[in-house]
């Protein structure tokens, strides 16, 4: 994981994670509310108003002043923010990858290579449609982020007790799997059938 992302996900500088987790939250939050475009448009004329009322600020401080601190963001203006065509090209093979293995692990159970492995996939699908009866895509996504910066931080304070528990739960996993995959003679990986 990128460092910068960790320190922000861990809480270890907060006067950087509340911006982060804060703005975003607000933003998720006026989604579910008012359409995508209406957002981006409203946060884009705050930014912009924001950044107009600080350059009329400053440069009115600097004709009274009678100083020539230049332009105030100078700084930002200076940087280079392109995409290099070597960047782009890693983050799309990255994305073509796990593309591919997200296609390769459906078609695997969409067609029962492991019909163990199928049931649980038709068990989780039958347990979204629940979820999704439940809570609308917005709410899962506002809820996904909250659990983004809650649960590391809980598992590091935690973190014995929750492995304790966990390698209980996956022996009892394993347990039942295997039980199950010797109950049912097909659909087992490596068998040929003739």
């Amino acid at each position: 994981m990128n460092p910068k992302v960790e320190c922000l996900i861990y809480w270890r500088d907060p006067k950087k994670s509340v911006p982060v987790f804060g703005g975003v939250l607000l933003v998720l939050l006026a989604l579910t509310y008012v359409s995508l475009i209406s957002v981006v448009a409203y946060a884009s004329l705050l930014a912009l108003t924001g950044t107009v009322a600080f350059r009329i600020y400053k440069n009115i401080i600097q004709a009274v002043q009678k100083t020539g601190d230049g332009h105030p963001f100078k700084e930002y203006l200076d940087m280079d923010v392109s995409l290099s065509p070597q960047k782009a090209q890693e983050v799309s093979q990255i994305a073509v990858a796990h593309i591919n293995a997200a296609i390769s692990e459906l078609r695997r159970l969409f067609l029962v290579e492991d019909l163990v492995d199928s049931f649980k996939f038709g068990v989780f699908l039958w347990v979204l449609t629940y979820l999704g009866s439940w809570f609308n895509g917005m709410t899962l996504v506002i809820i996904a982020w909250v659990t983004l910066f809650t649960l590391p931080k809980v598992y590091e304070a935690n973190q014995v007790q929750i492995d304790t528990n966990l390698e209980i739960v996956r022996i009892k996993i394993a347990e039942i799997t295997t039980k199950v995959k010797a109950a049912i003679p097909i659909g087992k990986k490596g068998e040929k059938v003739e």
